[in-house]
């Protein structure tokens, strides 16, 4: 199957745009997209749509995603993480775990966060990383996030390792720099592992160069947000034209209408039994 998903466990040292081009020149494609994309030293889970399978992004769930992630307190970084300018903070304060699990308990629920200058976040039609490049400082708004889980792994020698689990958006080095504030000094992330995304998790994903044919997967199993609803083949050239559908009942705001199993196309309701065509996915 060359249209599907593949759960790909990144390297570190590969860019988002690198894991691209290698993925078209295997399978011969331009149409590769991502369910969040990874920064170059970064490791861990990446979910990647292959041709007809970057249709079906939009619609699996990564409201919530995992990650380990290494911070080294007492030094700061201009892009907070191993690649920026790295500066001392002067000595780190006399911290001991319990005060430092009370203060990573401060983190958890709901709070606002402002989007690192090297972020792809587009202000004005413009990456801010490119504005970054040229030593530009853009005007950017906080976004709500979420941290639903904050637990200490280690504590030592002026190094934290820390797990999380965050809403989408929310930027892991920004998060280590305001925890290294909170402890009194300034830090940046050595280090960041993703672990899930949703329901998938990394133990399912392969390196790169392991990736084969088999490794590409129908999204279909993993659209879990809406009902699946099986359509007739007479119903098929209907639901391809995008011709709206009165269905057997109320299924919920949208439903995924498929053939033998197979999505075919997106629809969202309208009134009652009636829906119309959001997206097809063929």
């Amino acid at each position: 199957m060359e249209n599907g998903i593949i759960l790909l466990d990144k390297e570190a040292g590969l860019t988002s745009r690198g894991v691209d081009d290698a993925l078209e020149k295997r399978f011969g494609t331009k149409k590769v997209g991502h369910l969040g994309t990874l920064d170059p030293f970064a490791t861990g889970l990446l979910v990647i749509g292959l041709n007809r399978g970057t249709k079906f992004l939009p619609y699996l769930d990564d409201a919530k995603k995992s990650y380990i992630a290494t911070l080294k307190l007492g030094f700061a970084s201009s892009t907070g993480d191993p690649e920026g300018e790295i500066t001392s903070a002067g000595k780190v304060p006399t911290l001991t775990k319990e005060a430092v699990v009370t203060k990573l308990l401060s983190f958890l629920g709901k709070s606002e966060q402002l989007p690192p200058m090297t972020s792809a976040i587009k202000v004005q039609g413009e990456a801010l990383y490119k504005a970054a490049h040229r030593g530009e400082e853009v005007e950017r708004k906080p976004r709500a996030v979420e941290v639903f889980s904050l637990n200490l792994i280690s504590f030592g020698l002026g190094t934290l390792v820390f797990t999380c689990t965050v809403s989408r958006g929310t930027y892991i080095r920004v998060l280590g720099e305001d925890i290294a504030k909170v402890l009194g000094t300034s830090g940046y992330l050595t280090s960041l592992r993703r672990l899930s995304i949703g329901d998938f998790l990394v133990e399912q994903a392969k390196p790169l160069s392991a990736i084969a044919d088999a490794d590409v997967l129908d999204p279909t199993i993993f659209i879990r947000s809406m009902k699946h609803v099986e359509i007739d083949s007479a119903d098929l050239s209907r639901v391809k034209n995008g011709a709206p559908m009165t269905l057997s009942q109320d299924y919920g705001e949208k439903v995924l209408l498929c053939l033998h199993g197979e999505a075919i196309s997106v629809y969202a309701r309208t009134r009652d039994v009636y829906y119309h065509a959001e997206r097809g996915l063929f």
